[in-house]
């Protein structure tokens, strides 16, 4: 999420120089610098880093935006950065709240981009059952990728083993039953 706000910064600094944009973006940057020295650390120990180092740096942002708002004319392009981050606060600062999640979304958009930028090519599947089905295969293979398993090898293990799987064991050929 937080890729998303600072994004509306950028393009403000780039469209105007604006001084306040810039300083915006040198707040988010401490965070992800914050965020790349925790990197290798275990959920645990990251939820306790950031607590530590990026809560107080959240909490500064935060202030300084409040502080800001009523300065900045709203139909500005300052305005506009900044009423994106104020509404979407709470999404942005989640991260800190738990180790396992990350700074922003942006690897789970590039992972899903592909999905994204073939929907028009997929309008016309046949119908909307056919568009349901290609919609969960997607799903299995982004699923399987996602979990470091090669996902033509896992869709061919899984078509292989599925005439002679029970119907109740149906479920430990998902990608994530696999080992």
């Amino acid at each position: 999420m937080l890729a998303h706000a600072r994004r509306k910064w950028h393009d403000q600094y780039a469209d105007s120089g604006s001084a306040i944009a810039a300083e915006a973006l040198a707040r988010m940057a401490v965070l992800y610098r914050i965020e790349q020295a925790c990197r290798d650390m275990g959920a645990d120990a990251r939820h306790a880093y950031r607590q530590e180092h990026a809560v107080p740096v959240l909490d500064a942002l935060k202030q300084w935006l409040d502080q800001l708002h009523p300065t900045v004319a709203g139909s500005s392009g300052t305005g506009k950065a900044l009423a994106y981050t104020l509404r979407r606060w709470d999404a942005l600062v989640r991260y800190a709240d738990d180790g396992r999640y990350p700074i922003d979304n942006n690897p789970i958009e590039n992972a899903i981009r592909s999905i994204a930028l073939g929907r028009k090519n997929w309008l016309f599947a046949g119908s909307e059952q056919a568009g349901k089905r290609a919609a969960a295969i997607m799903s299995l293979l982004a699923t399987a990728k996602a979990n470091g398993i090669d996902p033509h090898a896992w869709l061919t293990d899984t078509l292989a083993s599925l005439p002679t799987t029970l119907d109740r064991d149906i479920d430990t050929l998902l990608p994530l039953r696999q080992d």
